[in-house]
């Protein structure tokens, strides 16, 4: 059995920042407060409640002067204001990547163009920069969303950071047939390019992937569908998903993870496999 691990795979910049400046700061302050969950990662995030971390959904929620983190995924401009009158001390562990989409989106609203945000309308990455543009972009997920998309605007086009590159592309040259008056900004991240060309590069040699990451990661389902294209792909969140009977008659396997994969997650999963075809 051949186990091959994807070049880049696990924590990107952006997670690896958020988590260890939070980590940081619970060492000093346990009683901190996390606009949504860190990251998606449910086991990862459980290890930061159990240091102290507290989850809401809202700023109503805390009381004035307890401390809040901004997640790396990154939030509404309008969230900064609302921290400010509630006198709450915030945390930005905005992804730097995702804070310049935030900058470009309101620099170019405030110049009167329309916002175009190729990625998912669920996430909250793309919801958090919709706020950066007074929730007025138009957000693209597939070619069938560009009936949405008019001749006579100016565009200032922007991506979630774990878009799909090929369906970035493939969206990005049918808006150029439609209209004339576009700005087009390629801000899915490097990070993200290198994981899904590794994944892509490493399905392509073996029999079977294992793509480790949150089911509602968005990156980590973007794996999944890109190593679905070469091969038969598991997706999994944990050691205890996979059946590794199911992958016994395989002579490679290659694994790869999501942005929100703790090495620790990682390494339990190749572990366990070496083990079972060491017996």
């Amino acid at each position: 059995m051949e186990i091959k691990i994807a070049k880049y795979a696990g924590f990107c910049f952006g997670v690896e920042r958020a988590m260890n400046m939070a980590w940081e700061c619970l060492k000093k302050n346990s009683n901190i407060y996390s606009l949504g969950p860190l990251i998606h990662n449910e086991q990862a995030v459980k290890k930061y409640e159990q240091a102290g971390l507290k989850i809401i959904e809202n700023l109503e929620q805390v009381s004035t002067g307890d401390t809040v983190i901004i997640r790396s995924h990154g939030v509404p401009i309008d969230i900064y204001d609302k921290a400010k009158e509630r006198g709450l001390d915030i945390i930005d562990l905005t992804c730097p990547y995702v804070k310049k989409i935030q900058n470009i989106a309101k620099r170019y609203y405030d110049k009167g163009y329309k916002i175009v945000i190729i990625g998912d309308p669920d996430h909250p990455e793309v919801i958090g920069i919709n706020g950066w543009c007074n929730n007025e972009a138009i957000v693209i997920k597939k070619l069938e969303d560009l009936n949405k998309i008019s001749r006579n605007i100016s565009y200032c086009i922007v991506a979630q950071t774990t878009m799909n590159l090929k369906v970035y592309n493939e969206i990005c040259e049918s808006l150029k047939e439609i209209t004339d008056n576009a700005i087009f900004y390629n801000t899915i991240c490097s990070a993200t390019k290198e994981r899904q060309e590794s994944a892509i590069n490493t399905a392509k040699e073996v029999d079977v992937m294992i793509v480790i990451g949150g089911m509602h990661s968005s990156n980590t389902q973007k794996l999944v569908q890109v190593c679905k294209q070469f091969c038969k792909t598991y997706h999994i969140e944990t050691i205890d998903d996979l059946n590794i009977d199911e992958i016994r008659n395989y002579k490679s396997i290659g694994i790869t993870a999501g942005a929100s994969t703790p090495d620790w997650i990682i390494n339990e999963v190749v572990e366990n496999i070496r083990d079972y075809f060491n017996k």
